[in-house]
């Protein structure tokens, strides 16, 4: 696994429960290992927004941020958010609807006993990290 640059962003997995921060370091590999494997994203910047866990493509301004998080309110889940002024989860529900669990038009949802799918996932990722490409793409 990748060490942590940033401090508070190592503080705040530390702070999460175990099962929890273990699931969430899931997800935070996926992000790191995605964004090394897609063109054009290049560095990705691991930071803290509204408190939690957040990856930028703050050099190529290639994507929208993805962050991770869990809330005391539902102990057993934890999210990947993306933003809510995008089309991605919109996106996301018409490739893979009996893949992802949706919370609205910000997040994917898991339950800590889920088996992830890492490959919607990775797609996920892919397309978030590199939407302002393609958007610039489509013009």
């Amino acid at each position: 696994m990748k060490a942590f640059e940033n401090e508070d962003v190592a503080e705040k997995f530390e702070a999460y429960p175990p099962a929890i921060r273990s699931r969430l370091l899931v997800l935070r590999s996926l992000i790191l290992e995605t964004a090394e494997n897609t063109d054009g994203v290049g560095p990705i910047e691991e930071t803290l927004k509204w408190g939690e866990p957040a990856y930028v493509t703050s050099q190529s301004k290639s994507g929208t941020t993805v962050r991770v998080g869990w809330k005391k309110a539902q102990p057993s889940r934890y999210a990947m958010y993306f933003h809510c002024r995008t089309s991605l989860i919109e996106t996301f529900r018409a490739l893979f609807p009996d893949e992802l669990r949706f919370e609205g038009n910000r997040a994917i949802v898991f339950d800590e006993s889920d088996e992830l799918p890492e490959d919607a996932l990775r797609f996920c990722i892919a397309a978030a990290l590199t939407y302002h490409r393609s958007k610039r793409a489509s013009r």
